[in-house]
């Protein structure tokens, strides 16, 4: 089951959350800093030996002081550098980090606006590229929330999903 939500994704209580990370894994601004900062100092160490991450592609860490038992870090491409294939790249965040997911048996699991904000990643591609990749997974999960923080994603979100369903 696919669930749209307005909440911080820090909050949640799932198994796993996704973060909209940069390369590094180092943390910044966004989501990315919110977890890394929620997360605590831990999870900048343990990322630190992991010596980054290429867009599209997924790695997992612990949680440290998130309620979530773990974090799915996935870089998104940066819409505005033109990258050919970047669709192609964002459907595969998506992708690796449900893979991910489901090899470390993940039955929850929440996904921020991925590369909706700095990244530039229009909203009407980023949702539809979210929800129809999170769908051919529903049935995988107990949960999947897209977790929006902002108004214009979580109404787009909504009426996306609803026009899928319908």
């Amino acid at each position: 089951m696919i669930e749209i939500i307005k909440d911080d994704i820090t909050n949640l209580k799932v198994d796993a959350i996704v973060n909209a990370a940069n390369k590094s894994l180092l943390g910044g601004g966004g989501v990315d800093g919110a977890i890394h900062r929620k997360a605590g100092k831990e999870l900048y160490n343990y990322c630190l030996k992991l010596n980054g991450c290429s867009t599209g592609e997924a790695v997992i860490t612990p949680g440290f002081n998130l309620n979530a038992k773990y974090i799915i870090h996935t870089v998104a491409p940066i819409w505005y550098y033109n990258e050919e294939n970047r669709e192609e790249l964002l459907k595969k965040c998506y992708v690796n980090s449900l893979e991910l997911a489901l090899k470390n048996n993940v039955k929850t699991i929440a996904f921020p606006c991925l590369g909706m904000g700095v990244y530039k990643v229009p909203t009407d591609i980023g949702c539809s590229i979210a929800i129809n990749t999170c769908f051919k997974y529903k049935d995988k999960f107990d949960k999947i929330y897209l977790v929006c923080f902002k108004d214009l994603e979580f109404n787009y979100y909504k009426e996306y999903l609803k026009g899928l369903i319908d």
